[in-house]
């Protein structure tokens, strides 16, 4: 998952810790240890050999869950065995899979171990509460009158592990009326939520130019086609599609975050490569900036001679909450941080594979808060720096378990 989004509170106490039940709290050694575990430990999508063994290993060892490794090569199912199998069914899930990152976080005494891999996106504390709400509720499982799933999922930074998950039949026998899913957020005080219907997170295109000119001496540029001229009418012109071309009530973004060409500084560059990003919320925009980016790149083919071809990569659809999902999880989640604490108006331009379970199966996907700049874990996602406050795990198991209880009855 990729993108931040910054939101200001001026409220001194923003711990939510309270609300948290005794048996929950007394999980937080145990999620630490976890957690840090995973962190130093990171493994890259599909690769998570190690720690989708550790994962196996601590459900077994809990008892209650019957388990599935290897799903999709790296990922983990493992189905309660509960009083009865007649009641709803749910489905929780947490993503397994580090970036390519080299960690600088000196002061932590758990930073990674594998050099250029971390886990800076959270998904390490993401194992860690699914964990916990397994222990929890493998205590009470004569009491569970229907199925839960977990979902452990490789991949979801790329190339995406929830399609293959699905196609190994993580929603099937039983299917889940629901399914869950939660993202610690550095970006959003410990203590505080983000909860909202519709949709959250936009849908996630890769964008490829290749620029074609005619080569030539830099001294007799009219004897040439110069693709880096025409690159730089590209990438400006680009933009005014976001501004000119799209409704400015809607959200859109073309980056270009790569461009290569040239060989030395007195020659016409022949060829120049651009790599870039398309986000939006909605098929119809999504469709109208990729028709106006291949008549923009044609325009400027036209007017200075070169040629351009345009290559679309779609990745991760738009994340889409179902109102009724979204409304049960907000609920949940006010009664363990309060009322107001729960951020209802979010939405930002990353992407996520949750959106796949999501399209197949009503349910929510939840943004936890997990800043806390005291203890240097306020640095935006994907950073070398990234790191998140411990304390937001037990409050991420205590709404989990809540949601169980919504759909399940008081358990406890």
């Amino acid at each position: 998952m990729d993108g931040t989004v910054d939101i200001q509170t001026h409220d001194p106490d923003v711990s939510g810790l309270g609300r948290v039940r005794p048996e929950v709290s007394a999980l937080a050694g145990d999620l630490v240890r976890l957690r840090r575990d995973f962190h130093r430990h990171p493994e890259r999508g599909f690769e998570e050999v190690r720690t989708a063994g550790r994962v196996v290993e601590e459900l077994r060892g809990m008892g209650g869950w019957r388990v599935r490794a290897n799903v999709a090569k790296t990922g983990v199912i493992a189905d309660l065995e509960t009083g009865s199998a007649d009641g709803p069914s749910i489905a929780l899930r947490a993503d397994m899979d580090a970036l390519r990152a080299q960690e600088e976080n000196a002061h932590l005494d758990f930073r990674s171990a594998n050099a250029g891999v971390m886990h800076a996106c959270g998904h390490d504390g993401h194992m860690a509460i699914l964990l916990g709400v397994a222990r929890l509720l493998a205590r009470r499982r004569e009491r569970i009158g229907g199925g839960v799933r977990l979902l452990f999922q490789p991949a979801e930074e790329g190339p995406g592990g929830a399609e293959p998950m699905i196609a190994a039949g993580a929603l099937e026998d039983p299917r889940p009326e629901a399914v869950f899913g939660l993202h610690l957020w550095s970006r959003l005080p410990t203590g505080y939520a983000a909860v909202a219907p519709g949709p959250v997170m936009a849908f996630t295109d890769e964008v490829y130019f290749r620029i074609h000119g005619k080569g030539g001496h830099g001294a007799s540029p009219h004897e040439g086609i110069d693709a880096i001229l025409a690159s730089a009418h590209l990438i400006l012109a680009l933009q005014s599609i976001v501004s000119r071309n799209v409704d400015p009530l809607q959200s859109v973004v073309i980056t270009i975050g790569k461009i290569q060409g040239g060989t030395v500084m007195n020659a016409i560059a022949e060829d120049v490569l651009l790599d870039g990003t398309q986000r939006a919320f909605t098929p119809q925009v999504r469709d109208l900036c990729t028709r106006r980016v291949r008549e923009v790149a044609a325009g400027i083919d036209a007017a200075l001679g070169t040629r351009t071809h345009v290559e679309y990569v779609s990745r991760y659809p738009a994340l889409v909450n179902d109102a009724g999902m979204a409304r049960v999880v907000h609920e949940q989640a006010a009664a363990v941080l309060g009322a107001g604490r729960i951020v209802t108006d979010f939405r930002i331009m990353g992407g996520e594979d949750m959106s796949f379970y999501l399209g197949a199966v009503p349910g929510c996907f939840f943004f936890l808060g997990a800043g806390n700049r005291e203890k240097k874990a306020d640095s935006p996602h994907h950073s070398p720096h990234f790191d998140f406050d411990e304390d937001a795990m037990t409050l991420g198991v205590e709404i989990f378990v809540r949601i169980a209880e919504r759909f399940f009855g008081r358990l406890s």
